[in-house]
């Protein structure tokens, strides 16, 4: 180990960061390594757990949300399991849920951490974070650049605010759980299925080009401004 390794490790932000990068590391290495179960199953688990089956739904969505599973996945889990209406509400409440225990792991791991050392353009991208309205947040989660789970995790170690940051979570995360929630009813009831189901790709496109936009339009200001 070399001594420039050595003295960061003796700093606790650093010490703090490497630790969220090994949880990260390790929640993707699970998910490489442990299969998914068939959504079509799970209603059965669903029917043993009675009353208490939308709570332990919720919670282990949460879970694996965090844990860098697919929201896909757990949205279409919901839906096979509660129907498209009820499976979406499902969904979307451990997307809530999920997105604000990673961002409070990414603030609390990689925050000072980040804010001590990033500079130049990257302390601008960090500033635009901090800037950012509900309608950015939306337009950042409707991009496919990232997991779920992983986007929280980076938007705690900027400077944003958790409020915004949540409610635009879950606006962005409304149109896809009730297109994927009514694919999973599909798999128990064919009937089921609707055009919603197109709704997610179509959307990142368009957030995609908002987003370009956006930053475009940011850059341009700053260079006015410094004209």
């Amino acid at each position: 180990m070399t001594p420039a390794v050595r003295r960061l490790l003796r700093q606790p932000s650093a010490v703090r960061f490497a630790f969220l990068l090994l949880i990260v590391a390790a929640c993707g290495a699970l998910l490489l390594v442990v299969p998914l179960p068939d959504p079509s199953e799970l209603p059965r688990l669903a029917d043993r757990l009675g009353g208490l089956a939308p709570v332990a739904a919720v919670l282990a969505g949460a879970l694996l949300l965090v844990a860098l599973v697919p929201r896909t996945f757990i949205t279409l889990a919901s839906g096979a399991i509660f129907g498209p209406l009820e499976g979406a509400g499902y969904a979307l409440t451990a997307a809530l849920l999920a997105a604000a225990v990673g961002f409070a792991v990414g603030r609390l791991l990689g925050r000072q951490f980040v804010a001590e050392r990033v500079r130049g353009r990257l302390a601008r991208l960090d500033g635009w974070f901090a800037r950012q309205s509900v309608l950015g947040v939306v337009t950042v989660r409707l991009v496919p650049i990232a997991g779920y789970g992983l986007v929280s995790y980076g938007y705690g170690t900027t400077g944003a605010r958790l409020l915004p940051f949540l409610a635009g979570s879950v606006i962005a995360a409304v149109p896809s759980a009730f297109g994927y929630a009514a694919v999973g009813a599909a798999v128990t009831s064919p009937a089921d299925v609707n055009w919603f189901a197109v709704a997610p790709a179509g959307l990142g496109l368009v957030a995609g080009a908002v987003l370009v936009r956006r930053l475009w339009r940011a850059e341009r200001r700053r260079r006015a401004a410094q004209g």
